[in-house]
């Protein structure tokens, strides 16, 4: 997939895999502090302690909700899971936006839309996405979401520069020498 950014992430909202377009696209997340500090990048910590994803998501206070509501339903399929229970603990200490929607108890199934970004190279992106469960057992699973830009649109020529930005390069010839030995 050359022209959709996908990734897949656990229920806690932590990236397990995505494809080199989607590390483009969601570059500010990957080079967050709040990625470093980690190890690997978490969407509800870029969300409510980097203040960059104000400025990243344009319905910064839509998405914040939708991540919200998806942990919750995370702590309902997977109650003793310590990491979730850790870091729900986490953000409700740190972020007073956190600590407010946690407590309005929504809870969120599904995740599809539109996704309005504010790349700081590739300028505004409304990309189309649309989740897909991955289930792992009988209440765990992972999520693979895919974005993808409508034809023909300014969003999508911005897709198509981060793409060719990030396609592999293909490798200079080398020069083989004979040996005379």
């Amino acid at each position: 997939m050359t022209m959709s950014s996908a990734f897949v992430r656990n229920g806690r909202m932590d990236g397990i895999a995505h494809n080199i377009l989607a590390r483009a696209v969601h570059a500010p997340m990957f080079d967050s502090a709040t990625t470093s500090e980690y190890g690997r990048a978490n969407i509800a910590r870029f969300h409510f302690l980097d203040p960059v994803a104000r400025r990243f998501f344009v319905d910064w206070d839509a998405a914040c909700h939708a991540t919200v509501a998806l942990l919750r339903a995370e702590a309902g399929r997977e109650p003793h899971d310590r990491a979730l229970r850790e870091l729900i603990g986490e953000l409700s200490t740190l972020s007073p936006e956190f600590r407010k929607q946690w407590a309005a108890h929504d809870v969120r199934i599904r995740h599809d839309g539109v996704k309005r970004l504010r790349h700081p190279e590739a300028g505004d992106l409304e990309l189309t996405y649309q989740s897909l469960d991955l289930p792992l057992s009988d209440r765990a699973m992972h999520d693979l979401t895919i974005y993808t830009a409508e034809p023909g649109t300014r969003s999508e020529e911005r897709l198509r520069l981060l793409a060719s930005w990030t396609a592999p390069q293909p490798e200079a010839p080398t020069r083989r020498t004979r040996d005379t030995g």
